[in-house]
């Protein structure tokens, strides 16, 4: 008999509301950093009919960002999915600025720099001091800590973060990441505005990586292990894919890059021998970066996108978990299969347990909208229900006696066994 698996978090602060009922309109938006998802998110912003204020410390990076927006609307025009008139329009509401001073009018400045936590802090403490009490500042962050940031200002209950999926403009998902101080009303604004710019928000607590590159990393982590104990890259993504995955993990890096990862580990000054990034560090300093260099996890044509096996990359996956003391093993799919979805619901049931998501319905809106999870299977929490849950324990448990503590079931896991009630809240 199938045990339908029962997600009831301990503390759902992800469903917390302030009692403030003053409603904050959000008009004029600011953005800080004109990188791609600067870029990205100021397209959504003034495509949705936003005035949006530019600012960037490096002009010729803001010169090159409203060079990049002209082109991208004329791309679409191009395309017939807008009109000339409609480009004009958005390129007009967009205003570059050389001064924080000049964003002080601002209901909502979206902070869009890279991941590094002092440099976000600088930023807020300048926002804080430049912009009208009642301004909500987000930021983009994709895993730093929100409280963290909202510290250094004066106005911590009007700090969020706002995680927009690169690119921000095409990218449907939005997670609107709550700190500990985050009134109501900002949450209530922020999911107002992701409803104006169509995106599907989903509200997260704060912990690092929020919901989904919280999970994202066991997901990885689980592909990464298993090309150092035996299988290779174009195994892991093809096993993926077959399960109706958009792109498996290694052909997602390509996308995205290698090199953000291992710049980051480098900026730090940590992680750098970790065994599981090793395979990436050897590509990167082999100038394999992923699609944007033509070589990454597999190859491709000058021009193309399209992955192509590469024999080199499997030859360098074999040399660095040799070196690294592994005997290689066969893996067959089924075990590709069942570890990288098991992280993901095992870690999903966390997140429900801490109060990080609201309900199994958001974690599967997640990894639906913004990770390319199969929609024929719902989402990783949708597809554990279908399991059943005395299945999902008991291969967990199976994993934890092969592989270590790290697969010890999550105890909301158990509680759906033994409870064994029949309904997702708020599925």
């Amino acid at each position: 008999m199938m045990v339908d698996l029962v997600l009831e978090p301990a503390a759902n602060v992800c469903a917390l509301r302030a009692n403030d009922s003053d409603r904050l309109d959000i008009r004029q938006v600011a953005v800080v950093g004109a990188g791609t998802m600067g870029r990205g998110i100021v397209i959504s912003l003034a495509s949705a009919g936003l005035e949006v204020l530019w600012l960037d410390n490096d002009r010729a990076n803001l010169d090159a960002g409203m060079q990049m927006l002209e082109q991208t609307w004329a791309q679409q025009v191009a395309k017939e999915r807008i009109s000339r008139v409609e480009a004009d329009t958005f390129l007009r509401r967009v205003q570059s600025v050389e001064r924080y001073a000049d964003l002080a009018d601002a209901d909502l400045v979206i902070e869009a720099v890279y991941e590094n936590l002092a440099l976000k802090q600088d930023i807020f403490r300048l926002l804080d001091a430049h912009l009208k009490p009642e301004a909500i500042l987000a930021s983009n962050t994709s895993a730093l800590d929100i409280d963290a940031i909202a510290a250094v200002t004066e106005r911590a209950s009007q700090v969020l973060g706002l995680h927009f999926f690169s690119p921000a403009h095409v990218m449907k998902l939005l997670e609107i990441v709550r700190g500990e101080h985050t009134r109501g009303a900002v949450l209530d604004a922020a999911q107002a505005l992701g409803e104006r710019l169509g995106k599907i928000a989903v509200v997260a607590g704060n912990c690092p990586g929020f919901i989904g590159n919280r999970m994202l990393a066991g997901y990885v982590a689980e592909a990464r292990k298993m090309l150092l104990e035996g299988a290779l890259p174009h195994e892991v993504d093809t096993v993926l894919e077959q399960f109706g995955f958009a792109m498996g993990p290694f052909r997602m890096y390509d996308v995205v890059g290698i090199d953000l990862e291992w710049r980051a580990r480098k900026l730090a000054g940590k992680g750098m021998q970790a065994p599981l990034v090793q395979v990436d560090n050897q590509l990167c300093e082999q100038g394999r970066l992923g699609q944007k260099s033509g070589r990454g996890y597999y190859r491709y044509a000058p021009g193309s996108r399209r992955a192509e096996h590469d024999p080199l990359v499997d030859a360098l996956v074999c040399q660095v978990s040799l070196a690294l003391g592994y005997r290689r093993r066969s893996i067959d799919p089924e075990e590709i299969r069942e570890r990288c979805l098991l992280a993901l619901v095992n870690e999903g049931a966390r997140i429900l347990e801490e109060g990080i998501s609201g309900s199994c319905a958001d974690i599967d809106r997640v990894w639906l909208n913004g990770y390319g999870f199969p929609a024929q299977a719902g989402g990783p929490m949708s597809w554990a229900q279908a399991q059943g849950a005395a299945q999902i324990l008991a291969c967990l448990e199976r994993l934890r006696g092969m592989f270590g503590e790290h697969w010890r079931p999550a105890p909301l896991i158990q509680r759906w066994v033994v409870e064994g009630k029949a309904q997702l809240p708020g599925g």
